[in-house]
């Protein structure tokens, strides 16, 4: 302070003519002390150093305090009557008040700045189980809540909230328990430089080291706090500090003081020595100044004071209207409240290219360094600066740090590690533990059927319908689409009797047409038969319509085909039975019946019994018909295939026309059975109905209740059971006696004759 006002006043460009002149107090870090300063100064107590212009108040500002607690009672004592008080570094956000601090102004910026930053700082290191200690003061208190506000808005969770004050040394004590049984790594300690002292002698005296430390412009870059054992303690330290600035000629002017104080000697303006106590040496010895450190480089506070005595002499500059030319107008009385309304307006630059000015709070542009303590080279602890952060710069870069220039606590490379719950993979989602922060949780896996892609995901996204969720539930895969395929087991056992039914039902064919000549062929109405044969054959081969991924014409073909070939079957059978019925009332004396069922009559029989479900066929395909369709709730890990029926009572009404004619023949062979003749063929028949019958019977509720392919597998057993029974029921006896008792194939065995 001093040094910018003897440099103020020794240069032409501000104020010329007139001379600033000062009075300086120690509080003595006493607020009762403070208030006795400032009625001195208000009172105009005490002679002032340097010379003060005739009728003009001795004080015009006040440059303090150093703390907010003492900066408010400051302020509030002052403000009446708008004495401008400026502080260097009182950074509460309370004083930003205008309505109750009118007349403040600081060369630092307010802790809204700082607090947030740290809770930046914090979140940017994924530290989301934090504790927290403030000094039990107005700065402490203040700034605190705006951080924990801070943290709560980044997620960062908060263990405990601890103050003290320095005069309080059991409530330290507890806080020291508190820090000793947490889980949180990381301490974001909002103290006073005091306070931390207080804080580091006793983590130090019981050995607590190895934690995280984020600090405050307060004491992050006190020398005094650097002792031979504080570094086990707070090194690896981050924190925000005010920006340090070169004063061209403090060194020189501080050396000079210095040796004059040192040696007790002083120069006169001939450059003469004049001797003061003992008479200057030319040979002095040095070894006197061995402790001395003369090192102005980390100047921080030093800077805003300086800046203040300027922001007050280019405010005093405007009031008494300086000019170059012609000087101040000192006629000017300056009153306190002018001053005030000056400083609001000052805008300036010092020589080290500072930039000076007020915001609408009275408060300086927030610009802080991010230092960490850190061993030098020579094994000092150095305040290395490893980042900054500048309010005045847009969003994205406001804040920047420089990761890989930083030394952790303990010499470790890695960043240390501080959260209630280690983070959700992909895959699961956060579950809050019950009573904890939110920061506190437990991670469950997802469900079947959604997805979390990103680390500590809260929920999971469900996927979309044709999509499932992967086996480690962070990706959506497409779901595998099940149909009857030709290539898989089950498909090819169905192939093989498919196959098989066809080639049998040809060799039956073929035998049947070699031996057309013989008793038993003709006796079973080999027209009949042949056509029987035939639509058996269309039988078997329908049911490879079922197999396959569905389409379109595949699914109108697969119900239409199996409705029209088995009609076609069953009237062939039908007919045979008819025949059998008419051939033995023919017998009876003045029967005339097979004439009314002849040849013709049974081809036009089969025939429209066969158009009527040609008919129906048309009625469904042409109204409703069948259809692929992607059946997605029977299974939701994967999508079924399958063909829609369109219309149900399409479907239901071809199987209910073959349930008819099946029934009907079945009550006409029953009626037949017992017809006397050796091979009566309404027995066979009886029975191929019988089996038909009963397939179809347990097909309705097997069908329904078979999820997926195994619904198309079982239509195509029952196709093929049915088939089957019909084949070897009609068929077998005949070719049993063709091949291997061809004695009995005679027209007297067939009529009873021996």
């Amino acid at each position: 302070m001093i040094f910018a006002i003897k440099e103020i006043n020794s240069i032409d460009s501000l104020l010329p003519n007139v001379s600033i002149g000062y009075r300086i107090y120690d509080n003595c870090g006493s607020t009762l002390s403070s208030m006795r300063a400032v009625m001195a100064l208000m009172n105009g107590d005490g002679t002032a150093v340097g010379q003060s212009c005739s009728g003009q108040s001795a004080v015009h500002a006040i440059i303090g305090e150093s703390e907010s607690s003492s900066t408010i009672v400051l302020s509030r004592t002052t403000g009446p009557f708008q004495i401008p008080v400026i502080s260097h570094s009182a950074t509460c956000e309370c004083l930003s008040n205008r309505k109750e601090y009118p007349s403040f102004f600081r060369t630092i910026a307010s802790d809204l700045h700082q607090s947030r930053a740290l809770a930046q700082l914090v979140k940017h290191f994924g530290w989301t189980w934090v504790g927290a200690i403030n000094s039990d003061s107005d700065y402490g208190n203040n700034g605190m809540a705006i951080f924990l506000a801070a943290a709560q808005e980044e997620g960062v969770c908060v263990e405990y909230t601890e103050k003290f004050h320095r005069t309080e040394p059991e409530k330290l004590m507890k806080v020291l328990e508190v820090i000793r049984k947490s889980t949180a790594r990381v301490i974001v300690g909002f103290l006073a430089h005091v306070e931390m002292n207080n804080l580091l002698e006793q983590l130090s005296l019981h050995n607590i080291t190895g934690l995280q430390f984020v600090g405050v412009e307060a004491w992050i870059t006190a020398d005094s706090l650097v002792t031979p054992t504080s570094f086990n303690v707070l090194g690896g330290s981050l924190g925000f500090a005010v920006q340090k600035a070169n004063i061209s000629g403090l060194t020189e002017f501080l050396v000079t003081d210095f040796w004059k104080k040192a040696f007790q000697c002083e120069e006169n303006g001939n450059g003469e020595n004049v001797t003061a106590t003992e008479p200057c040496k030319e040979n002095l010895d040095l070894m006197t100044l061995k402790d001395y450190n003369d090192d102005v480089s980390e100047l921080r506070y030093s800077t805003n004071i300086y800046k203040a005595v300027y922001a007050v002499a280019h405010s005093l500059h405007s009031i008494l209207k300086c000019t170059s030319s012609q000087g101040c107008d000192k006629a000017v009385k300056v009153m306190h409240w002018q001053v005030v309304d000056s400083l609001k307006k000052v805008n300036f630059t010092i020589k080290n290219g500072d930039q000076v000015w007020f915001d609408r709070t009275g408060a300086a542009v927030a610009q802080y360094e991010v230092v960490n303590w850190q061993r030098g080279s020579d094994g000092s602890v150095q305040f290395k600066p490893v980042g900054y952060y500048d309010a005045s710069l847009p969003p994205g870069q406001k804040f920047v740090l420089k990761t890989g220039d930083i030394t952790w606590p303990e010499g470790k490379t890695e960043v240390p590690v501080s959260v209630c719950s280690q983070s959700c993979p992909p895959g699961t989602r956060k579950v809050l533990q019950k009573g904890k922060p939110v920061c506190c949780y437990d991670c469950v896996k997802c469900a079947e059927g959604e997805i979390s892609n990103t680390t500590d995901s809260s929920v999971c996204t469900k996927c979309p319908e044709e999509y499932w969720s992967s086996q480690n539930r962070d990706v959506c895969i497409l779901k595998s689409v099940e149909f009857l395929s030709f290539t898989e087991v089950m498909g090819e056992i169905l192939i093989f009797f498919t196959v098989f039914g066809v080639v049998l039902t040809l060799i039956v064919a073929t035998l049947f047409s070699m031996k057309r000549e013989t008793p038993i062929v003709k006796a079973n109405n080999s027209e009949l038969s042949f056509l029987l044969l035939f639509s058996l054959t269309l039988c078997f081969l329908c049911s490879l319509t079922f197999i396959g991924r569905p389409s379109e014409w595949s699914c109108m073909l697969r119900h239409t085909a199996f409705g029209i070939t088995f009609v076609l079957c069953i009237s062939c059978v039908l007919g045979k039975t008819i025949v059998v019925l008419m051939a033995f009332r023919a017998t009876l004396p003045g029967s005339n019946m097979m004439k009314w069922f002849g040849p013709v009559q049974q081809r036009l029989s089969v025939l429209g019994f066969t158009l009527i479900q040609v008919l129906i066929c048309i009625l469904w395909l042409t109204i409703s018909p069948p259809f692929p369709f992607k059946n997605m709730q029977y299974y939701e890990e994967r999508i079924i295939l399958e063909c829609a029926l369109g219309s149900a009572v399409g479907f239901w009404a071809v199987l209910g026309y073959i349930g008819l004619l099946a029934v009907l023949c079945f009550i006409l062979a029953f009626l037949a059975r017992n017809l006397p003749d050796n091979f009566n063929e309404a027995k066979c028949i009886t029975f191929s109905m019988l089996i038909f019958c009963a397939v179809w019977i347990t097909f309705i509720p097997a069908y329904v209740s078979s999820p997926g392919k195994f619904t198309v597998a079982v239509e195509i057993f029952a196709i093929l059971a049915s088939s089957y029974g019909l084949l070897f029921c009609i068929f077998a006896p005949k070719c049993l006696i063709i091949v291997l008792k061809p004695e009995l194939n005679t027209k007297k065995h067939l009529m009873g004759k021996k």
